[in-house]
């Protein structure tokens, strides 16, 4: 079996991801992409060349834009295709994706949406049954035409906003929101979410904006898009992004550094080869690994960090996907990307802070310093954010349970 997906890049072609007839996939970049020396490269680990990338080469990239592990497995059955058909998920969840990128059947344009009516938004009893059909079918794989991806293993979709309700896009339509339910297993992650996505911004730290909304007592976050924009005539536009693991060539199922996934080492590397300002971003992502050690993330892997191409140059993404994982005795308390060879809170110690300023590149009064500042700022924020939060319909006493976790990690640690 011979088959090939057009990869566009807002309306221009950037290059074909080609299955062969053993099944392997590879991707070739368009002669005009390469020819133009404005067009960037799809990712840090695929460089703008003539030569082809073999599966190898490739894979990392184009698997990491879709779902994973339990989402991958419901949307494969769904689909019908088997979880392990990286073309074929593509191919039926490719029209919008995190980043730039609209994947087609090989000489089909991306659809157009000029013409188009604004989608209807959901009412009150459709959201409810959408909410419900999301653990069988994820994404909305395969209904009503929809191509929709993101990755992770959360259940959650992509989705507009049309006069502040919430619609389902158009075929073609860049989303701007990402509509997440609860986790099934585990209670009051909206809360959770919620609480350590607001607290993050509260201290200073860059995140995407999250909105709880509660419909007929169903609660969920409402997360905006940080790789959509708009340009001078008000058209939504799509951005570049690649996580950490997307960047780094390494395939989304080795995201644990355990296995093989980023280390913190590697994200400061990867900052100072690619960001436009690299002491900037350097910054923001110890920032992030001080908070998610505060809070409790221990989840925070390589997937979880990304890279933001803006026409002014590259950044560190703002922060997504904020939990305190450490609230639920059932999950592992050990960080998926270790502060130097710490995996814990209790591990941390005073000769902690020299090895990872080493492995950050920084000095290490700096780092010690910023320690303590972004832990005294946690410890003084976490009951504003809670009262936030409350007014909003979310549980009173899942908000102050996280507080009083997070608030007295930020003590210990200081």
């Amino acid at each position: 079996m011979k088959a090939a997906l057009s990869v566009w890049w807002d309306g221009k072609l950037v290059g074909a991801l080609r299955l062969d007839e053993h099944g392997d996939m590879s991707f070739a970049y368009a002669a005009d992409w390469l020819s133009d020396p404005a067009a960037p490269p799809l990712s840090a680990s695929l460089p703008k060349q003539a030569e082809t990338f073999n599966r190898r080469a490739c894979r990392p990239f184009f698997s990491g834009l879709l779902p994973e592990e339990g989402q991958r497995e419901a949307v494969a059955r769904a689909l019908g295709i088997s979880k392990g058909n990286d073309f074929a998920l593509l191919n039926a969840l490719g029209g919008d994706v995190a980043g730039a990128l609209t994947l087609c059947s090989e000489g089909e344009p991306p659809p157009s949406i000029a013409a188009q009516e604004a989608p209807t938004p959901l009412g009150d009893n459709a959201l409810i049954a959408m909410l419900d059909e999301l653990p069988k079918r994820p994404m909305l794989a395969g209904k009503d035409g929809l191509r929709l991806s993101l990755a992770g293993v959360q259940s959650k979709i992509p989705v507009v906003l049309v006069d502040d309700a919430i619609a389902l896009p158009a075929p073609g339509q860049p989303t701007t929101h990402i509509l997440k339910p609860p986790i099934e297993r585990v209670s009051g992650t909206t809360e959770n979410e919620a609480f350590a996505m607001m607290l993050a911004a509260e201290v200073g730290l860059s995140v995407a904006p999250v909105e709880p909304r509660v419909v007929a007592d169903r609660r969920f976050l409402l997360i905006e898009r940080y790789d959509r924009t708009k340009d001078a005539s008000g058209r939504i536009v799509r951005l570049h992004q690649e996580d950490f693991c997307q960047a780094l060539g390494i395939p989304p199922e080795h995201k644990y550094a355990a296995e093989g996934g980023p280390t913190f080492k590697n994200g400061f590397e990867l900052l100072r080869r690619a960001a436009a300002r690299p002491a900037v971003e350097v910054l923001k992502l110890l920032d992030a690994a001080i908070f998610n050690l505060i809070v409790g993330n221990a989840d925070a892997h390589g997937k979880n960090y990304s890279l933001l191409y803006r026409a002014d140059g590259t950044t560190l993404a703002p922060l997504y996907d904020l939990l305190s994982t450490v609230a639920y005795p059932e999950l592992s308390p050990k960080l998926a990307m270790k502060i130097a060879k710490c995996a814990t809170l209790e591990e941390i110690d005073d000769g902690t802070w020299p090895k990872f300023a080493a492995d950050a590149g920084l000095a290490v009064p700096f780092v010690r310093r910023r320690v303590e500042e972004l832990a005294a700022a946690i410890e003084g924020a976490t009951s504003a954010v809670t009262e936030k939060l409350e007014a909003s319909g979310l549980s009173q006493s899942d908000l102050e349970r996280f507080s009083a976790l997070v608030a007295d990690r930020a003590g210990r640690l200081r």
